[in-house]
């Protein structure tokens, strides 16, 4: 009798030690990332102990704002199975249309008409992305993609050919200043991660999303709406692209036309660095707000290095070769996961 239960009990073995594996690869993902920042910093630190400072310190979590709001919103999207790479493209509209909104040398209209005006076009922009994908079962890839050609288009045409200055005094002095001494985009940061933990954590959404992405199939047969879903995404990434352009933009002495180029890469690389699984239904907040503090740190941490003018193309190599490494550590925990299911299936 004992026989027949060695083979039950060595199938549970081998189960239960893959889905160790695999929850120990997530956690070094984590950890990993963690460590890597320490390191990053010591060493740097060692050479230049002014990049400790408060002072720069403060700047690098400023430009981290807005790259983790909007992360928030295209980790969801990476959840469910589907990518935006229109994000960036979508940051230069808004701010084309909110600085021709509010500038005293344009429409001169308050902030409260046109902030308003900016969350309601990136949250409708959002939704018409996601209404293509989920309603019209377009590939999310090819439509973001079209998206940001046309929208870069439609945004240099709404410049023409000029830069945006002269916005309202009091939103700028409000996001160079802050509140209470602590700049206005990271209290929008804090305010966006909270939600978004909640909505992942505390909501019964958070788990359908994940359900739709790990199988969409299963998803349905629970009765889960995926059209639903990926509207909800879709639409809250446009909606916080929204937020981190308010935030972000007034900082800037002038808006351009080119605002935003490569903001998207930036964004889907912290997000896939982060530990999001580009197939869908894996990933932790955590990971991917590890990732934007890493990524961002990149460019002053060059700087400090006494790169020089080649710490631009020093960026963009290090930011390749992050995602290069997370994209294969994403298949091999993919290709484990799916022998482990044909090992419990048999």
């Amino acid at each position: 009798m004992s026989n027949l239960q060695m083979p039950t009990s060595e199938h549970r073995s081998i189960q239960a030690s893959h889905l160790s594996m695999l929850s120990r690869l997530i956690r070094q993902r984590e950890t990993g990332l963690l460590l890597l920042i320490v390191l990053t910093c010591a060493v740097v630190g060692i050479k230049d102990e002014h990049f400790l400072s408060f002072d720069v310190w403060r700047e690098i979590l400023v430009r981290c704002a807005p790259t983790a709001i909007v992360a928030c919103g295209v980790m969801l999207v990476v959840v469910t199975g589907e990518i935006d790479i229109s994000v960036g493209s979508l940051m230069a509209l808004l701010s084309a249309v909110m600085g021709r909104m509010i500038s005293e040398s344009e429409a001169d209209l308050s902030c409260w008409i046109g902030i308003p005006a900016t969350l309601g076009l990136g949250t409708l922009m959002g939704l018409f992305t996601g209404s293509l994908v989920a309603v019209g079962k377009a590939p999310s890839i090819i439509v973001t993609l079209g998206l940001l050609t046309a929208l870069r288009g439609l945004t240099t045409l709404m410049m023409g050919g000029k830069n945006i200055d002269r916005l309202p005094e009091g939103l700028t002095q409000l996001a160079k200043q802050g509140l209470f001494g602590v700049p206005i985009s990271i209290l929008a940061g804090i305010g966006v991660i909270g939600l978004t933990s909640v909505l992942i954590h505390h909501v019964p959404l958070g788990r359908r999303l994940y359900a739709l992405g790990s199988s969409a199939e299963s998803a349905k047969m629970v009765g889960l709406s995926e059209v639903r879903l990926k509207l909800f995404v879709f639409g809250y990434t446009g909606f916080l692209t929204a937020v981190a352009t308010i935030v972000d933009v007034p900082r800037l002495p002038k808006i351009e036309s080119g605002i935003g180029t490569e903001f998207e890469l930036l964004v889907v690389t912290c997000v896939v660095v982060g530990g999001i699984a580009i197939s869908g239904g894996q990933g932790r907040l955590i990971g991917v707000l590890l990732a934007v503090v890493l990524m961002t740190m990149i460019r002053p941490v060059l700087t400090f290095m006494d790169i020089g003018e080649a710490g631009e193309k020093w960026t963009r190599a290090i930011q390749g070769m992050f995602i290069l490494l997370a994209v294969v550590t994403d298949s091999l925990s993919s290709r484990r996961r799916r022998s482990s299911i044909r090992e419990d299936a048999a």
